[in-house]
């Protein structure tokens, strides 16, 4: 009898334990993870070029760059980040499935995103655009009625162009690089995506250009898991990225990476 009591004891202690330790693990935030670990773990995009794009076999880009200055804000050395492609369709359920610790991927703060995760302030600034091929007849969003016009799934793209040309002609595609694929095989008139983001493709191809209006004024910004324990990195982040913008290192990232970028918008 003694024997079968002292089991239950030794059992019922290796429960309490355990569920001690595992509230232990829930409650450890993510900034502190990330130091114990030593890596800041990043989601990026690998084909939105100048944001985050392979070229040469390496991974660069006005993205990469702002992790590599927060791995260094965070754990004192900029080289102590892995990135983790993603693209618009699966950033977010990469970082909430917790695969990353934070997504810096051309993500643009919006209500319904505002519901799922949380947001840094913002490090740039973008309006929607629309991308042609020079010479063609559309000149404003409205001549889009009709014809047919490229986005990128999961952006905020379709709502906007909807909205301006109820009657376009709408085809998705998963990434930017499938997007732009299907541009240059001419499956559509128009691109309509982030000005930031189309300014890398006419970097490369000037037979296409730009149209001056803007559809949305918009802010990247830094997605964290929406919990608790994003609220000691959310700070860290937003407090790097004030630094960054206060001392002009925004703008400096933005002349190295689009120097000629067609945007209306201002870097402040």
């Amino acid at each position: 009898m003694c024997k079968k009591f002292l089991l239950f004891l030794i059992i019922t202690s290796v429960f309490v334990l355990t569920g001690c330790t595992k509230k232990q693990q829930e409650k450890e935030d993510t900034l502190s993870a990330i130091k114990k670990r030593g890596e800041l773990v990043v989601g990026v995009k690998y084909d939105s070029k100048p944001f985050g794009f392979v070229e040469n076999g390496k991974l660069q880009g006005y993205d990469i760059d702002i992790a590599h200055l927060m791995a260094k804000r965070i754990l004192g050395n900029e080289r102590l980040v892995r990135f983790v492609e993603v693209n618009a369709s699966n950033r977010i359920s990469k970082l909430n499935s917790g695969e990353v610790d934070m997504i810096i991927a051309t993500m643009t703060i919006n209500p319904k995103r505002m519901e799922v995760v949380d947001f840094s302030l913002p490090y740039y600034y973008v309006g929607q655009a629309i991308m042609i091929r020079k010479g063609t007849a559309i000149k404003t969003v409205g001549d889009l009625n009709g014809r047919r016009v490229i986005i990128v799934l999961g952006t905020t793209g379709e709502k906007n162009i909807r909205y301006f040309a109820p009657e376009v002609m709408l085809q998705g595609y998963k990434t930017y690089q499938d997007a732009f694929n299907a541009f240059l095989d001419r499956k559509a008139e128009a691109m309509t995506s982030d000005d930031s983001i189309l300014a890398g493709f006419v970097m490369d191809h000037p037979e296409f250009m730009i149209l001056p209006q803007r559809y949305s004024q918009d802010a990247y910004a830094v997605a964290f898991r929406k919990e608790p324990q994003s609220a000691a990195l959310k700070a860290q982040v937003n407090a790097a990225i004030a630094e960054l913008r206060r001392k002009g290192h925004l703008n400096h990232l933005k002349s190295i990476w689009m120097p000629a970028a067609s945007t209306n918008f201002k870097q402040s």
